[in-house]
């Protein structure tokens, strides 16, 4: 007889990058490489907690480096990859693509090694619960504000203030417990986001993750950043996409005139004009009904608070002021970091490229760290987004060095310079489209 010969498990698949490039999603097919092990996410794309575009942006592409930096606790969502994992790179395959540096890539990895073993991914718990305590104690002076004073211009206009103050700040704890910054596990960053974003604001928190980390994902892609959808409706952006619009002859509205109309369609109108409505519009049609559970109950409390000092229509114009004070605030302390940047179609670069050509900073300031809710420090939160705020000025210098190294610009400015390159960059990329626009 011939001796028996030990069971082999199954042979591994190998891939190619071009067999996985070819799995993008086009041919609904969707594939996607992390740590040079390939996953077929076709299926799992509408069950991704995260949501399905987010995931999807980086099909047929390498996906490590989004990978680690979304999840805070890898090994578990690992067990749940194994279902969709169908083979990995063949030996002779690098590990990604040639459009990514590999130098960069891998001293970056190395410093993301650095930063974990440096405690700068761990919260610091008394810092939040400060945060939110100024919240609610900034809440509360603006309802005793009309109830000592009484409903006269002046305590009217500073409970407004207040108020919108209140909003914004909200907003930048919110966008923390979202990150998965402040605990350690998903489930309690997950119920604090819901009270934050729902009870705090009014908004739904599966509407803010839908568009969020798809901006995080590919900040300043065209078609993949929700971020910059406003192109090429209401704006032509970056140097790019504005000279391609114009050479389509496509012109949806006066882009040499933008940086004008960006003051009366861009901070003033988003938020009471555009989010007010849509965000009921999007948890009705998802059916999101723990979202709007939560809405209601900001509703609830804002109506019984206010209306006995104001009555109804006292009330809808502060209400109203609020959301108008909170808009102009939100889009230019949101805008600042992304829009004078690069601004183009997916390029498939490196994580460390990606978010260095679509991010700058802010001075650090008291103030301005304040003001901003720390998002001055914008590429140090893209590049480690689920690192507690109050650390990024300690990882700054370490990413500083790394771009010196490899001749990246680490492009950090005061407050209002800021501002005005958002007027700036409009300016120029709507002059762009109109020369090309104009050739013949």
């Amino acid at each position: 007889m011939a001796p028996e010969t030990p069971a082999q498990g199954p042979t591994p698949r190998y891939f190619t990058w071009d067999e996985v490039a070819q799995r993008s999603g086009r041919g609904k097919e969707q594939w996607l490489v992390i740590d040079r092990k390939v996953y077929n996410i076709s299926e799992f794309t509408r069950r991704h907690p995260g949501g399905s575009r987010v995931i999807s942006h980086y099909a047929g592409q390498d996906a490590t480096d989004p990978f680690v930096a979304f999840h805070i606790n890898k090994s578990l969502v690992r067990k749940y990859m194994n279902s969709l994992l169908i083979g990995e790179l063949s030996p002779e395959q690098p590990s990604f693509e040639p459009t990514k540096n590999k130098e960069l890539t891998d001293e970056f990895r190395e410093l993301r090694a650095t930063v974990e073993q440096m405690g700068l991914m761990k919260p610091n718990h008394i810092f939040f619960l400060l945060y939110l305590l100024h919240i609610l104690l900034l809440d509360v002076a603006a309802w005793l504000t009309l109830w000592v004073f009484g409903t006269s211009f002046v305590p009217f206009l500073l409970c407004a203030v207040l108020l919108s103050t209140v909003q914004a700040q909200a907003g930048w704890l919110q966008h923390d417990f979202g990150h998965l910054s402040v605990f350690s596990t998903s489930t309690w960053n997950h119920l604090l986001h819901h009270f934050v974003i729902g009870q705090l604001k009014g908004a739904p928190a599966s509407w803010w993750n839908h568009l969020h980390f798809q901006h995080h994902a590919k900040p300043n892609c065209f078609r993949k950043d929700p971020d910059i959808n406003m192109h090429p409706f209401f704006f032509a952006l970056g140097k790019i996409l504005s000279v391609e619009l114009g050479k389509q002859k496509k012109k949806y509205m006066p882009y040499n005139h933008q940086h004008k109309y960006f003051f009366l369609i861009g901070p003033p109108a988003l938020l009471p004009l555009y989010f007010q409505w849509y965000i009921f519009y999007f948890v009705i049609q998802r059916k999101k009904w723990v979202d709007l559970a939560w809405m209601v109950t900001f509703y609830v409390r804002i109506v019984l608070t206010y209306v006995p000092l104001l009555g109804l229509k006292g009330f809808l114009g502060l209400f109203f002021m609020v959301r108008f004070l909170e808009s102009n605030w939100f889009v230019w302390v949101t805008q600042m970091n992304h829009i004078p940047m690069h601004i183009d179609h997916d390029q498939n670069k490196d994580w460390f490229s990606t978010q260095l050509q679509a991010t700058c900073n802010v001075h650090k300031s008291a103030f301005n760290d304040w003001f901003s809710g720390h998002l001055n420090f914008q590429i140090e939160h893209h590049l480690f987004p689920t690192m507690p705020r109050h650390n990024y000025h300690k990882v700054a210098p370490l990413v500083q060095s790394l771009c010196a190294k490899h001749g990246i610009q680490y492009q950090s400015k005061p407050l209002l310079s800021a501002f005005a390159d958002i007027v700036y960059s409009l300016k120029e990329s709507g002059q762009l489209w109109l020369d090309a626009y104009l050739q013949q």
